[in-house]
């Protein structure tokens, strides 16, 4: 993580002296003031993409540990290991195992991926058709279709 900070504040600072120069350029005389100024944009320009880049890098980054953080206290939570020794779940409802989570998860990324790719769409019946399949095992009283 420290190198992906470094990395999105040497860029920055890369950008910003980049603006400086093509701020100076502009204030050269007419002779040299073109030329200089196209370079110094063309190397704004660079840098700018360089800054995007590292700027997508950083968020990448973080979007990953939200999601992570967010499955670790999911399963927690599920399974009734987010409370101290000797307490409940703070939700009041019965712990699930961490393989039923997983099912249950594996199950909701297929249905997504169906409905991105248009199984789910308007007269496909590509969500209904799926939800009488039982997905899941059998043997769980919740997931049986009525």
């Amino acid at each position: 993580m420290d190198s992906l900070v470094d990395n999105l504040n040497n860029a920055y600072q890369e950008f910003i002296l980049a603006a400086a120069n093509v701020l100076e350029a502009k204030e050269l005389p007419d002779a040299q003031r073109a030329s200089t100024t196209d370079s110094a944009l063309e190397n704004f320009k660079h840098k700018w993409e360089l800054f995007r880049v590292a700027c997508d890098q950083a968020e990448e980054f973080v979007e990953s540990v939200k999601q992570r953080i967010g499955s670790e206290c999911l399963v927690d939570e599920a399974t009734g290991l987010s409370g101290k020794p000797g307490q409940g779940t703070s939700t009041g409802l019965p712990p699930i195992s961490a393989v039923r989570l997983e099912q249950m998860s594996k199950a909701v990324r297929f249905l997504v991926i169906e409905l991105q790719n248009g199984a789910g769409g308007p007269g496909a019946g590509g969500f209904q058709a799926h939800s009488s399949s039982a997905p899941f095992d059998a043997r769980f009283s919740e997931d049986s279709v009525q």
